[in-house]
């Protein structure tokens, strides 16, 4: 047996089961069992597999990922990361793997601080990123950003627990790679710069008083009628909790546009993740809840991606919002 051999017979198994690109998901998946980079491989995959405990169990190993992989599991979960704004994430099925998609969002806050930086306002200090899942958004702005505290909430304990290990892993030695903490304070980063909270959406916050300079969210906003029509990836092993926006997809932007106003300080912004076709309605709800500046922002594919608002507005101003919405 060869590596050649595995790779072959694995593309026709995934092709079998049409998964798309079968190829270059069983090149990974044997990567990952032999534990090999792409030199290796290409230096050993004609060789003869020596018969040891070693390559059993990688065959083995390898030969349950395919069968996962048939089965439409993710690539991302069966291998446990994926990648996002150059930083590997931890996932699993309690949480959405992080898109491309969603880096849009990411850039803009990152964009937006630059510019602030040099014009009005001074370096951005409090972040709230709403239903975090892998803490994507909120690692990648605390590694990037600048941002002094940061708090993530998530309905979900199980996918807090995954933002939790992100957080553990990722950001301690990014920050401590670029000179920003000591390393003896390098484990204590979770306590003293990102809070996490389980509760839906701004319940998690209780009586908090605190006031944000930025909001992030990607909240479920697929309607619930397209969930079934959805790729078996998603539809089957992603969680619908994070997928489900009820009817009409908006359910969530509702409830955002409605709240936020209470925990931004005024200039505050708020950036929300959104479907291809659901811009201008989230615009008009972030219009009507009192919000200004909004902009619908595309992502690579020229489809709208992300809604930003400013929020100009005062305590007495957000609490006439909230009656116009309720």
């Amino acid at each position: 047996m060869t590596l050649f051999r595995l790779l072959t017979e694995g593309t026709h198994a995934l092709e079998r089961a049409k998964a798309p690109d079968a190829k270059q998901d069983a090149r990974q998946l044997l990567l990952a069992a032999f534990h090999l980079d792409m030199v290796h491989f290409l230096m050993n995959r004609m060789q003869e597999l020596e018969e040891n405990r070693h390559n059993q169990m990688s065959i083995k190993l390898y030969w349950e990922m395919i069968d996962r992989r048939c089965r439409r599991c993710p690539l991302q979960q069966i291998l446990g990361n994926q990648e996002f704004m150059g930083l590997e994430f931890y996932v699993n099925r309690h949480v959405l793997i992080p898109r491309q998609d969603t880096e849009t969002l990411v850039e803009l806050v990152l964009a937006d601080m630059e510019h602030r930086r040099n014009g009005e306002r001074l370096v951005e200090n409090a972040l709230l990123d709403l239903c975090t899942g892998s803490g994507c958004i909120a690692i990648s702005l605390a590694a990037r950003g600048g941002f002094q505290k940061i708090t993530i909430t998530d309905i979900s304990k199980e996918a807090l627990k995954v933002a939790e290990r992100n957080i553990r892993t990722l950001l301690p030695n990014w920050l401590l790679s670029r000179g920003e903490i000591p390393w003896r304070e390098m484990f204590n980063i979770t306590e003293k710069m990102v809070e996490i909270l389980q509760g839906d959406l701004f319940a998690a916050l209780w009586e908090d008083s605190r006031k944000y300079d930025v909001i992030t969210a990607n909240p479920p906003y697929i309607p619930t009628a397209m969930i079934s029509v959805l790729e078996p990836e998603v539809r089957e092993h992603e969680p619908l909790l994070a997928l489900d926006g009820a009817e009409d997809g908006l359910r969530y932007y509702k409830r955002i546009a409605a709240a936020a106003g209470g925990y931004l300080k005024p200039g505050g912004r708020i950036y929300l993740e959104i479907g291809f076709d659901q811009g201008g309605k989230v615009g008009k709800l972030l219009e009507f809840a009192g919000y200004e500046k909004i902009v619908v922002h595309k992502d690579l594919a020229g489809k709208d991606r992300v809604v930003v608002a400013v929020w100009p507005g005062s305590e007495e101003g957000w609490k006439e919002n909230q009656k116009k919405l309720v």
